[in-house]
This record gives C-alpha cells, structure tokens and sequence, in this order.
C-alpha cells in the first residue's frame, strides 16, 4: 500500500474513533480529518472548499429556516392535534391515525422539529387518555425517518449523496425519484410498528418527580421538560459545578437518562447530550430559553393559544411549502428546463424564493435567523464532500472496492449492493447519518465504475441505509429526543428497532434493482 491510502486509512479509523466516543462534535472532527488531509497534499484547497459551495449543503441550510417558519406559525402542531383521538381508544388504532400522517410531513420538513413539537403533545395526550406514552414516542421518531426516505428533501442524507452524484457530474435524484423505494419502506415499517409496538416496546414508565407533587403555585413554579443540546454550555460537568439555577434560573429536580430517572445526588450528576431535565421553572423559562440552541426541547405541558394573525401566517407558511414542493417538482420536468432560459428550475431554485418570503413576511425572525441553522451539520456535510475526494485521491476507496469485489465476485452486483448496505447502515449507527454517507459513497462508486455497472442503485441504497438509524438512539438525533422523553432503555431501540433495519435492508437490495438497472 502507498504511504497516501494508509494515511488514509489511519484518518478514517481515528475520525470514526473520536465521532463514537464524541471527543468533539461531529462537524470538527471531520474538519480536522480534512485539515489534515490537506497538510498531507491529499486534498487540494479548492477540494477542501468546494463541500461548502455545495449546492446540496445550502439547500439543506435553507431547509432548515423553511421548517422554522413552519415551527413557528404552529401548523403542524395544529394538525397532530387534530388527528390525536379525544374518546377512549387504542394505541394500534391511534398510532394508524397518527404514523402515516406523521411521516407524510417528515418528508417535506426537518425531523428534529417535528420530533421537537409532536413529542410532548402526544405524550400529554397519552397520559390524558391513559395510554402509555412508550408505545408512542419511539414509533413517532421511526416514523418521521421513514417519511424522510420518500423525497429528495426528506433528510439532509439524501441532499448530501445528491450533491455528490452532481459533483461527478452525472444527474442527480429528481423530488420524488427515491420514493420508488421509499414509499415501500415507509408501509412496510409503519405495518411493522402498528403489529408489534404492543409486544416489544415497553409499557407505561412514571416520572420519578411527580408533577402534581412538585408544583408549588404559591411561587408560581410549575413543571418543565428540557432535553440537552449540543451546545448546552454544561456539558461534561456536574450538576453542582456547573451551578444550572445560576445560569437559568431553574431547578434541575431529575436527569432521564437511558430509561434511568435519577432524582437524588443530583449534584454530583455529570451533564450529557441527550440527557432530559426534569425542572421547576416560572412562567419566563420557556419563553427566554425556547429559541436557544442549548436545549433541543422544551415542554411545559400547556397549551399556547393562537390569535386571527398568527392563524392567517400558518395558512401563509402551508402556502408557500405546498408552491415548493410543486414548483421543485415541475420544474425538473424535461418540457419545463427551457422555460427560462438560464434559470435552472430544482429544489435549490425554489427553496431560495421560499427562504427569503419566509423572511420578509417574517414566518422566522429575520434577525435571529442564523440561530435556526445547525451549523455543525452544515459542517459535517461540507467536510463530508471533502472526506469522500481524498478517498477517491489516495486511492483509499479503489483498494476497499477491489477487496469488496473479490469477496463476493461470484454473488454479483446484487451481493455489492447488500454489502454497501450493510457497510452504510453500520456507520450510521455508531456515527452520523451523513458521516456515513461520505464514507460509503467512493466507494460504491469504485465499485460501480470496477464493475463497469450503472452506480446509480448503490447511491440509492446509501440512501436508505444511512437514513435508517433505528437500532440506537445515538446514530440519530429524533431518537435521541424521544430516548428521554419516553424514558427508554438503549436495549428498547435495540429490540424494536434491530427488526426494521433488517425490513429496510431486505427491501432496499430487492426493489432497488427493479427500478434502477445495473
């Protein structure tokens, strides 16, 4: 081996070291991966640039303050509470109200916000007509996954495998292209959630601080739901030294973690991602904390009331998604592409337009707009692009392509397909979802372009495979959000999620061929 591929293969072995034992976030340890790539000649730096000129990563930039306007005019909470039963009911019954609709959104929206508004309300929901929220919380986030593999901006995965198809300059995913496979998926999964979310899912696990307990209305404290950011500033550090009631005016009174409420010598408690505090807070917790990037959920368990113009902005902000979502769609039409001459009618066209209406009308605040942008994944996906040339470089994804070929030489590339499936989905599960795809995508090119086969089917199931985090709560931030709302275990994602990686899997390697030749 040349001194590049096993400098290479040192990189790509610590980065994934530092993205599973979270060292850094993952945004700067892939950008110290490609730092060095670069100091090592390996990458030059228009190479290293041009991940950040992307036009996948802006669109999903844009996408981002899309799914804030929509947050913020209260259209789709609106809409799950209209389709959360009000009589006494059951949870399959409820959950086939519920998941198709709720996967139907996540295919046009972020997810974590979907996850972020629909998950205390359909916990207080379930606790109203007593049923368990644990049968809900996790098919909730399941479901917004799987509505995220139908469309071209579903995730920002799809977005990130779609830019690098254009970069070697062959023509990317149309809207709707990956619902060929997707929709399959998404009904397979649902079926799957609705038939054994009874049996394998967990029932009913009470809070340990009690709300009826702790409220104290003579202060007017009253009980909230806070589950930690990236950039919560307390992170690896003691209850007690990071001193929560000094920075935030709140009353940690339990840490939810890993299906473990924990309630007493909480200063001595070390702080974590994903971890849901339970707090005694007032009425101005929420409303100076709700629009910070140190909490990824806040809950209340109240109902915000809406007035005529916050009515008319939500019926402004479906609007303008609906003209999107047409308009990207249309617009890739063969008979449309000369319309306007010069002006490339895509999804980046329309969610430009779609971005700064939202701003001037002010569906987002303008001025704050760069709060609504997560920047670490915006960084991931630039260094993703750079990642995945310098394997291409140093001939790093050539040798694992020709290692992968000779082991199922005599398969075929339907074998391939199921081995880059598997190499993706790993990934995804111990790393980031668009980690993983950068990881994987020399190299099913490679393996195409060896094979002398159409790439095409292996960038589909990179697709899939890297959207299909459903084993762990840490491959995937939704999960991550409902694991302590929902007060699971790990092993409950391992139990009921292990099956429908397997559904998706089997799905993919079968229906991708159908559509795309090799």
């Amino acid at each position: 081996m040349t001194f590049e591929i096993i400098f290479t293969l040192i990189l790509i072995a610590g980065m994934i070291t530092a993205l599973i034992y979270d060292l850094m976030r993952p945004g700067m340890v892939l950008f110290s991966v490609v730092i060095l790539f670069l100091c090592a000649g390996i990458l030059s730096p228009k190479e290293l640039l041009e991940g950040f000129s992307n036009k996948g990563m802006i669109t999903v930039a844009m996408l981002f303050l899309v799914s804030e306007g929509i947050r913020q005019t209260g259209a789709i909470s609106q809409l799950i509470k209209k389709l959360l039963p009000e009589k006494k009911t059951t949870v399959t019954k409820s959950q086939l109200r519920m998941l198709p609709a709720i996967a139907g959104i996540s295919a046009f929206l972020n997810n974590t916000p979907v996850v972020v508004i629909f998950a205390p309300i359909i916990k207080r929901w379930a606790n109203k007509v007593n049923l368990p929220a644990t049968r809900f919380l996790i098919p909730l986030s399941y479901a917004t996954i799987l509505g995220g593999l139908c469309t071209l901006i579903g995730t920002s995965t799809n977005l990130v495998v779609h830019g690098m198809i254009l970069e070697t300059g062959r023509s990317g995913f149309s809207m709707f292209e990956l619902g060929k496979v997707g929709i399959f998926i998404a009904i397979a999964g649902i079926t799957y959630i609705l038939c054994f979310s009874n049996k394998l899912l967990p029932a009913k696990r009470p809070d340990v601080v009690n709300e009826e307990e702790e409220e104290t209305p003579a202060e007017e404290l009253h009980r909230v739901e806070a589950v930690i950011g990236p950039r919560f500033p307390g992170i690896k550090k003691t209850v007690k030294e990071f001193g929560f009631e000094r920075h935030y005016g709140a009353t940690v009174k339990e840490i939810k973690r890993s299906g473990q409420s924990i309630s007493k010598n909480l200063d001595n408690e070390i702080f974590r991602e994903g971890d849901t505090l339970v707090l005694m807070a007032n009425e101005n917790f929420i409303p100076t904390w709700g629009e910070s990037s140190v909490f990824l959920m806040l809950a209340n368990g109240k109902e915000h009331e809406e007035d005529e113009k916050q009515r008319k902005k939500r019926w402004l902000a479906l609007t303008l998604l609906i003209i999107m979502i047409i308009g990207a769609t249309i617009g890739e039409l063969p008979s449309m592409k000369n319309i306007i001459p010069g002006v490339q009618l895509d999804m980046f066209f329309f969610v430009s337009i779609t971005t700064i209406i939202m701003a001037w009308t002010k569906l987002f605040p303008p001025k704050k707009y760069t709060k609504y942008i997560s920047w670490d994944i915006l960084i991931t996906i630039a260094c993703a692009f750079a990642i995945s040339k310098a394997m291409e470089n140093s001939g790093f994804a050539d040798l694992l392509a020709s290692k992968i070929i000779s082991m199922a030489d005599s398969l075929g590339p339907h074998a391939l397909l199921a081995i880059i499936f598997i190499i993706t989905n790993l990934f995804t599960e111990v790393i980031t979802n668009n980690a993983a795809a950068a990881l994987a995508f020399p190299i099913a090119l490679s393996v195409a372009t060896q094979l002398n086969v159409n790439p095409t089917p292996f960038f589909v199931v990179i697709c899939m495979a890297a959207s299909a985090s459903f084993s762990t709560p840490i491959g995937y931030q939704t999960n991550l959000i409902v694991q302590g709302i929902g007060n699971y275990k790990f092993t409950d994602f391992v139990r009921f999620g292990l099956p429908l990686n397997f559904i998706t899997f089997i799905l993919s390697v079968f229906l991708v061929p159908l559509f795309w030749e090799f």
